[in-house]
């Protein structure tokens, strides 16, 4: 591979270049990509210069910023690589630690990378224990994405990962990254540093900011059948208890979905279960906007309170037994416990649910055009005395990191792809198909959806791409290893004004004009869902540096057996038939998790880590 790499720098020295300038390629990209993503970690830091020794720098110094140069227009990278690795096509290895997918990546999201890179994908999930196992086969993968704090800790540590500096790699062949996301490069320098005491870049977190200055949008909103609450005439609601009691009135009047089924309050899925039960932990987030991926429990980012989970009267036991009050009046679906995330999804899209704490879970799926034309439409609805939260832009990226297994054989064509994923031709294909086939800019610089485009944004699963973008359905194309590059809410540079969210683009404003989406914007006095939850109050998770520390092998041990009984006990206090039942359930979990740690080191290790997230927000606001 020296040679390989040592041919490649002589071919880029005069193709010093970004990957922006396939914006203009006549070659065409794939399309979406269905990625759910989480609050931010990161903060404030400066930018690193380069160092001579080349394995030390984050590769963050001058550059040409965000700039097209002809160089890089012209540039042929598909024949740089057929030069480097041979015409044929090439297998590279995905390893995801986020990816619920396994095999070679179909759809349209396969076709742009055959047509951009001669490549072909292959997912691996993280199940079965698969990151160990490749840890200890000394192989992570060609391409590795893998969480911030233990994992990422320990594959530095073993020489898992790519130095992105080595041989120039990333000056040769991630050029637009190195010029826009300095300060996220920076900062994966200094996690790196953290684990093994070497400032060297081995990737990027997910969902890079632009800006520091706006928080990024909303997921947690709340969507309730609006054509149900219209029809109960807009009832009061205040508080939980209110909200409780439209659900009730709901089920009154719409028992059964479109196909016969029974109608729930909600539907939940034990799939993306962690160290509590997800959605009652994300309730709690929802409601009263505490952060819930941070240790066990919840951090409140206004004041930075922590609030353990099996306290008395923390928010997740509030949410646990909100939850089982709506299973004793048989509003939740009994399947919850044993389905899975697609199961649940087609429930909601066929009317068997009245709300969902995520748009993602709730209108996204259900606010098909049928549904629209017919007058059936979810959107947000908050309590009055919510306070929902909300994820600060975060210039420093996420704790879903990008990074290149250290013996890959192709580190080159590794860069570019995710240096692909990184322009804004890149990320807007990821999210919404191939350029001029779903998406495209007007002459004032407007991004806009072809009918296609706009067709599979309202139905991902009904919608069916042409045979020369893979067919199947536009969802099945995406791309599985489901990470992000940009914060979605981000600036597209290439365009007019508009974000790479489409939510948010001037295009669409015309477009969208459906009777119970009037009636919706009348009641709200807002004209979407983003601008809605803008106008009320709202708690937001500041962008920094902060992730989770490793644990030691002692703490291991007890953190898994409290966090399993914890996710089963609250399991099954959610079914509890009575209150008393319900009672003994909890008290049960609390005392057998106080066996299992008997000298309270969950709880000392979750509260240590809130000290550490506060004095980092308490940074960030005071400059």
């Amino acid at each position: 591979m020296k040679t390989k790499r040592f041919l490649a720098g002589v071919m880029s020295l005069a193709l010093m270049g970004t990957l922006a300038g396939c914006g203009n390629s006549e070659v065409q990209a794939p399309t979406d990509v269905s990625v759910t993503t989480a609050p931010n970690a990161g903060g404030d830091t400066a930018d690193a210069g380069n160092t001579d020794d080349g394995g030390d720098s984050a590769g963050t110094g001058d550059s040409e910023g965000s700039e097209t140069t002809a160089a890089a227009e012209e540039r042929d990278l598909k024949a740089e690589f057929a030069e480097l690795y041979g015409d044929e096509p090439i297998t590279l290895n995905v390893f995801s630690t986020l990816a619920n997918y396994n095999g070679i990546q179909a759809g349209w999201f396969g076709e742009v990378m055959k047509r951009e890179f001669n490549v072909e994908m292959n997912i691996i999930p993280n199940t079965d224990g698969m990151l160990d196992t490749r840890m200890e086969s000394g192989n992570l993968g060609d391409i590795v994405i893998i969480g911030a704090g233990g994992d990422y800790d320990r594959a530095v540590k073993e020489g898992m990962l790519y130095d992105w500096n080595d041989d120039d790699l990333l000056d040769n062949y991630g050029g637009y990254i190195k010029a826009n996301m300095a300060q996220a490069l920076e900062n994966n320098a200094n996690l790196s540093e953290a684990a093994d005491g070497n400032h060297v870049v081995h990737g990027f977190g997910h969902n890079v900011a632009s800006s520091i200055e706006e928080h990024e949008a909303f997921i947690y909103t709340m969507d309730v059948r609006w054509d149900l609450y219209k029809q109960l005439e807009y009832p009061s609601v205040k508080n939980i208890d209110e909200f409780f009691d439209l659900m009730v009135k709901m089920k009154e009047i719409c028992p059964t979905d479109e196909l016969g089924g029974e109608t729930y309050a909600v539907s939940l899925w034990p799939d993306w279960d962690g160290d509590m039960v997800m959605y009652i932990k994300s309730f709690a987030t929802c409601y009263w906007g505490y952060e819930g991926d941070m240790g066990l429990g919840h951090y409140n980012p206004d004041n930075g309170e922590y609030y353990y989970a099996l306290d008395e009267g923390s928010p997740y036991l509030q949410s646990l037994k909100f939850f089982n009050k709506l299973y004793q009046a048989g509003l939740i679906d009994p399947d919850s416990m044993t389905q899975t995330y697609a199961e649940m999804s087609e429930k909601v899209k066929v009317g068997g649910t009245f709300f969902s704490i995520f748009d993602y879970a709730g209108s996204q799926l259900y606010n098909s055009e049928e549904h629209l034309n017919e007058g059936k439409a979810m959107y947000p609805l908050m309590p009055d005395d919510a306070t929902p939260i909300c994820a600060g832009m975060n210039v420093l990226g996420g704790n879903r990191i990008w990074a290149i297994g250290a013996n890959t054989e192709y580190p080159e064509l590794c860069m570019a792809i995710i240096n692909y994923l990184c322009t804004p031709e890149g990320y807007l294909t990821y999210w919404y198909g191939p350029k001029d086939e779903c998406w495209y800019y007007d002459d004032e610089g407007n991004t806009c959806f072809t009918e296609l485009g706009e067709a599979a944004y309202k139905d991902r699963k009904g919608t069916m791409m042409p045979d020369e973008w893979g067919g199947a359905s536009f969802n099945e194309g995406t791309f599985q290893a489901n990470n992000t590059t940009w914060t979605r809410d981000a600036r597209n540079p290439e365009s007019a004004n508009d974000t790479y969210n489409c939510e948010n683009w001037v295009s669409r404003r015309a477009s969208l004009n459906y009777d119970i989406l009037n009636d919706w914007r009348e009641f709200s006095n807002a004209y979407n869902a983003q601008e809605y939850m803008n106008s009320r109050d709202y708690k937001v998770l500041l962008g920094t540096s902060f992730s989770i520390a490793s644990q030691s092998d002692e703490l291991k041990v007890i953190w898994k057996q409290v966090t399993k009984q914890v996710t089963t006990s609250s399991w099954q206090a959610i079914y509890a038939k009575t209150d008393e039942e319900y009672d003994k359930i909890v008290a049960d979990m609390i005392q057998k998790c106080n066996e299992y740690d008997p000298n309270g080191e969950c709880k000392a290790y979750s509260l240590g880590e809130a000290e550490k997230r506060k004095a980092l927000d308490d940074a960030v606001r005071n400059g």
